[in-house]
């Protein structure tokens, strides 16, 4: 790897996969991904900040070999995660002095997950700092972004925040920084979709409790280096905000067409009132992509089928993504279709009260859509356009 200096004796030795297509078996990775890892090398020591994934440890080794690192004495784990953490074995094989430096519960995360020694950490406290002699290691302890264990590590001689996952993107570029915020906008608002909404309160803390800190680099576990610290602070601040968007999501699925005409219809009677509308159709959807849309939508109408008197598996999968991220959604409806008698609403109600929203009548058509049909589509969708316009969003 070309030598990747961010700042004096501060350099990029982590690892860019750019084939990989698929993150912990389930989130799709379009743009690849990068495992940051950061070698600092103070004037009395020298601090690693995180390895990468398991499955590249030769990298990382091999970018310490090309930087002359001839020993480390700490490695800083920020998170559990084998993303970050799957390598520390091999660093501590081939720098056998370094001690892993985390907090308490990270240190039982690695413990279990990866069969470090008790003997090879120095565990720290929420504040705590870490002289290398000319630069400072401060701990930041960050709860729930996206793991309990979380944390982030400021450096304040070079007013750099190395921030784990947050603030991350899956993207794998040879770029250090960030050179163009239109491109990596998409990326990073699918990470926070994928992995951050559900904490947005979480977030929301953790933002306010790096407010203050004098920032000029951000730099994150996953995707380029932030060089400013506005762009993608201003972007956490909106997405983890509670302040919806006038945006209807649609996910839905047919098998013999109905559901595809209801949703056809219903689809478009929002979009003639004014509304945004992001529409999936679930036989093929992105699951990732699907995740984004919800970030700032008010609404979310699910279209299904009936199948054995539920809805659609593939129904049931995208109420199951919606209830395990959390959304800021306000309102949620149902649109679809049966032949002989269906619980579809019942079902996908149940399985969403937790996220306690609005709860609009559904439109559950027999057989194929007639008039009186569509005119209750209708009337669904213009409901929609008067709460948002309750809200303020039209």
């Amino acid at each position: 790897m070309q030598e990747k200096k961010i700042k004096n004796n501060i350099f990029y030795v982590g690892a860019i996969d750019k084939d990989r297509k698929i993150f912990d078996q389930l989130i799709p990775l379009p743009d690849g991904t990068s495992y940051n890892s950061y070698i600092i090398i103070g004037s009395e020591k020298i601090a690693l900040i995180d390895t990468v994934d398991a499955s590249m440890p030769g990298v990382i080794l091999k970018n310490l070999v090309d930087l002359n690192i001839s020993r480390i004495d700490y490695i800083i784990s920020h998170h559990g995660e084998q993303d970050h953490s799957g390598s520390i074995p091999d660093v501590l094989k081939a720098y056998p002095r370094a001690k892993v430096v985390t907090n308490a519960k990270c240190k039982s995360e690695l413990m279990d997950l990866l069969l470090i020694p008790e003997e090879k950490f120095i565990v720290i406290q929420d504040g705590e700092e870490i002289s290398l002699g000319d630069k400072t290691l401060r701990f930041i302890f960050a709860p729930w972004v996206h793991w309990p264990e979380t944390m982030l590590t400021y450096l304040p001689e070079d007013r750099i925040l190395f921030t784990c996952d947050f603030f991350g993107s899956h993207y794998a570029t040879d770029s250090l920084f960030l050179e163009d915020i239109k491109e990596i906008y998409k990326p990073a608002k699918r990470y926070f979709a994928e992995i951050m909404m559900p904490f947005r309160t979480s977030i929301r803390k953790n933002l306010e409790k790096i407010k203050d800190l004098d920032i000029e680099i951000i730099a994150p576990s996953h995707g380029p280096l932030h060089e400013s610290k506005n762009f993608i602070i201003n972007c956490y601040n909106d997405w983890a905000s509670e302040e919806g968007k006038n945006v209807a999501v649609v996910p839905y699925i047919s098998m013999h067409g109905s559901t595809d005409k209801i949703s056809e219809y219903f689809i478009n009677s929002l979009i003639e009132k004014g509304i945004i509308v992001e529409a999936f159709n679930l036989a093929e959807a992105d699951i990732g992509e699907l995740a984004m849309s919800l970030v700032d939508a008010s609404t979310i109408v699910l279209g299904t089928p009936t199948v054995l008197v539920g809805p659609h598996p593939k129904a049931v999968f995208a109420a199951y993504l919606v209830k395990v991220l959390r959304p800021k959604v306000k309102f949620l409806s149902l649109i679809g279709s049966y032949g002989w008698a269906t619980k579809a609403a019942e079902q996908i109600a149940e399985m969403l009260v937790s996220l306690n929203t609005e709860i609009l009548e559904p439109v559950i058509v027999k057989g194929y859509p007639k008039d009186s049909d569509l005119l209750l589509l209708d009337e669904l969708a213009e409901k929609i356009r008067s709460k948002h316009k309750g809200l303020g969003l039209l």
